[in-house]
């Protein structure tokens, strides 16, 4: 293969393979609707919380999370990486890395700096648990500039763009292609990363964080290992190879690992008692037989999607073309509208399992509005 050559071949006149923009759609969602069940129940951290303490709520929020993080932010990395050879190849080297801290370093400033600050603020001053004081007031005092929140993932992709971009640099290009793997060789990886995983997480367990970076490292072997597989993938053009019934042998795994295998880790905590620390910290056995289950259901989800979805899903749609395009402005505002909707409904005697209802999909729907008018003002529409 010339290192000039495409890295996917177009399906469509549009010259993208639609389905994979979907996929886009639905992973934003998904991370709006994360936050919002971490907002009111689910274990994890946020700028403002309302749990519930019913365990008929608490445990499908904690399922929702535990699926999500098994796969949702790898899949990201991994479609992240799809399309970057390909752009190497088409801008250079100089172009390139011109345009990643472009259209990553800005947002990422803007989040810090000017985002990051207001997020904070709202629930300190709207939540009823301080006397409310001015932004101004509220800013004189405050220490927390370098805080990327939600755009940890934009810092490490441009840092693992970087490293790609070096290696581009020193290397005279790979010419490298693979077949698409068969489902043994994915579930081994899998179990791999699960394994290496472990023993990061003797070190960092899951939850805590690389500061002021926001990397939780307990999960940063998926998020490598699925860069680089999305590398790869570019190259060998998987995506067009995507075998359907590798798919639905994945979808099947998948599906008793969620419904088989995880509620075994709630009979685990409730009926035997294992310390719920010792699924998240390494030197446990109980921390190795989470860490592979994770990374299991994370590659199988994501071969499943990316498998069916090629054959049933790869149809253009003018509504999820458009809602694609503001995907990214999606991710980096949706906290603005997230918190300031749970920090509106805070003094509503409701139930926070009940406010997880009406604020989810208000959260959708006001994130993706808020996301196609930015995708609309002239300068803001050339970086997000």
């Amino acid at each position: 293969m010339s290192v000039t050559e495409p890295a996917i071949v177009p399906e469509h006149s549009t010259g993208k393979i639609v389905y994979i923009d979907h996929l886009k759609v639905v992973l934003a969602a998904l991370v709006i609707l994360h936050h919002t069940f971490i907002t009111y129940g689910a274990p994890g951290g946020w700028y403002f919380t309302e749990k519930t303490t019913l365990a008929g709520a608490l445990i499908p929020m904690t399922l929702f999370v535990a699926v999500n993080q098994a796969f949702f932010m790898g899949f990201f990395f991994f479609l992240s990486a799809l399309f970057v050879p390909s752009s190497y190849d088409k801008k250079g080297p100089a172009k390139f890395i011109i345009d990643r801290f472009v259209r990553l370093g800005i947002p990422l400033a803007f989040y810090s700096f000017v985002l990051s600050p207001f997020l904070s603020f709202m629930p300190y001053n709207y939540a009823g648990a301080h006397p409310r004081i001015t932004y101004l007031q509220y800013l004189g005092g405050f220490d927390g500039w370098i805080n990327f929140g939600v755009m940890w993932f934009v810092a490490a992709l441009l840092i693992f763009t970087i490293t790609y971009w070096l290696y581009r640099l020193i290397s005279k290009g790979y010419r490298n292609t693979y077949p698409f793997p068969y489902a043994g060789k994915i579930l081994l990886t899998a179990v791999g990363v699960g394994v290496v995983s472990y023993f990061v997480r003797t070190v960092y367990p899951v939850g805590r964080t690389l500061e002021p970076l926001g990397f939780q490292l307990g999960h940063f072997a998926q998020y490598i290992a699925m860069f680089c597989i999305g590398l790869v993938a570019s190259r060998s053009r998987w995506i067009n190879n995507a075998d359907y019934r590798t798919g639905k042998m994945m979808a099947i795994i998948a599906a008793c690992l969620v419904f088989i295998g995880f509620p075994l880790f709630f009979i685990g905590v409730k009926v035997l008692n294992f310390p719920v620390e010792y699924f998240n910290v390494g030197g446990h056995w109980q921390s190795l037989w989470y860490a592979v289950w994770e990374q299991l259901t994370g590659f199988t989800i994501v071969t499943a999607l990316l498998c069916i979805g090629k054959q049933l899903w790869n149809r253009p749609s003018k509504v999820l073309n458009t809602l694609s395009r503001s995907t990214f402005a999606v991710y980096i505002f949706h906290p603005l509208i997230l918190i300031a909707l749970s920090v509106f409904l805070h003094g509503w005697h409701l139930e926070p399992a009940l406010k997880l209802l009406i604020v989810a999909p208000l959260a959708v729907i006001g994130s993706f509005a808020l996301g196609l008018l930015l995708v609309r003002v002239p300068g803001v529409n050339k970086i997000i």
